[in-house]
């Protein structure tokens, strides 16, 4: 029985100034694309970078019924870097040393206990590539988002 080979290329922006944010995933299963997106507001960056990682693994688990790894592709180091920092966190029970909780605790949680239910292999890739005529499936996500961005930010104004 051959594998399916599941690729996933996350990105997430925000507008500093707006806190107006999106997020978007080309998830790739045996070659096939789809394009995952959202937008919010009253939100950051890295919310938007952990919501891309956890929409595309909870399309994946409600689309496949097989548990294969699943090739992440992030250039966020605070998502892709984020299960080696869990130990750290949990024995602190995710509070700062200010003695508040971590940011973006609800979605950190939900991405950890999707990676516990999950065979996840993360992949840090470079950020904002320029074309060099090569396929570049991270800097189409961060086209999608920064397109999403615009779009919202022009929308609120």
């Amino acid at each position: 029985m051959k594998n399916t080979l599941i690729e996933i290329y996350t990105d997430g922006s925000c507008n500093p100034q707006l806190l107006i944010g999106a997020w978007a995933a080309l998830v790739f299963v045996n070659g096939k694309k789809t394009i995952l997106n959202g937008t919010e507001n009253d939100t950051t960056h890295n919310r938007m970078e952990l919501l891309a990682v956890i929409n595309a693994i909870k399309h994946v688990e409600a689309t496949l019924k097989s548990k294969e790894t699943l090739h992440v592709y992030s250039d966020s180091q605070y998502v892709v870097n984020l299960n080696s920092r869990r130990t750290k966190l949990e024995a602190k029970n995710f509070i700062t040393n200010k003695g508040t909780p971590i940011q973006n605790l609800d979605l950190v949680q939900a991405l950890l206990k999707l990676i516990d239910t999950n065979s996840i292999e993360f992949v840090k890739v470079k950020a904002h590539q320029k074309p060099d005529g090569t396929q570049n499936f991270n800097r189409e996500v961060d086209i999608i988002v920064r397109k999403l961005v615009r779009e919202n930010v022009i929308a609120n104004d």
